[in-house]
């Protein structure tokens, strides 16, 4: 979808977090795996959306929706595809630990108490939840990088799109650039979404439209 990549080892003694294997194609080129820090980000020429904290590789055809709260902050952006929905976040993270297992656990509980089967499953990044009822395929992954932990979540109406939402994910995943910066937040906190200027007066105008 974006570009030539090399593939993760399945057995990596750095999977689950960001920290990529890096090998050389015996040409001197490096070629490294994302999602990437800010600090490491690569010089690939593929255009990103400046979401502030994450820069997005947008899929072609993909449509934005924008998920506001009540006091007015953006509170996630779906990309909306052909194969199914993709959401992709980013919290606050202990500088020293990893975060997503302990995250993993209460999202299995909670799934489990709104009546979703579970499976958990070895994946690109190390365990995955893959979690469905009568109306959703989805799965969802999570990295762990330097004071930070990523969040993709796929959904998708049946189980053959679930399937290719899902490589849609991993390829959204392994493009993406978190911008983390050295305010000190509480673990957990989401980072903030900041939208282009174009798409926040669009979102504002709509508002404006529908209030009167």
């Amino acid at each position: 979808m974006f570009g030539r990549r090399r593939k993760r080892g399945r057995h990596s003694a750095n999977r689950g977090t960001a920290q990529p294997d890096v090998e050389f194609d015996g040409v001197g080129e490096v070629d490294e795996d994302g999602p990437f820090d800010s600090t490491r980000a690569p010089d690939d020429g593929l255009n990103r959306l400046d979401l502030g904290s994450i820069r997005l590789p947008v899929p072609d055809g993909a449509q934005l929706q924008v998920e506001m709260d009540p006091a007015g902050a953006v509170r996630a952006v779906h990309l909306l595809t052909t194969v199914g929905q993709l959401t992709v976040s980013a919290f606050a993270a202990p500088k020293s630990d990893r975060l997503w297992p302990e995250v993993s656990g209460e999202m299995i509980a909670q799934f489990k108490n709104d009546g979703f089967r579970i499976l958990r499953e070895n994946g690109e990044w190390g365990e995955e939840i893959a979690a469905r009822n009568n109306e959703v395929h989805l799965r969802v992954v999570g990295v762990d990088g330097p004071r930070w932990m990523l969040r993709g979540i796929a959904a998708a109406p049946t189980e053959e799109q679930s399937a290719r939402a899902t490589d849609a994910l991993y390829e959204l995943l392994r493009y993406t650039v978190v911008v983390r910066g050295e305010q000190a937040m509480p673990v957990r906190t989401p980072l903030p979404i900041e939208l282009p200027e174009a798409i926040a007066r669009h979102i504002q105008a709509q508002a404006q439209q529908q209030q009167g």
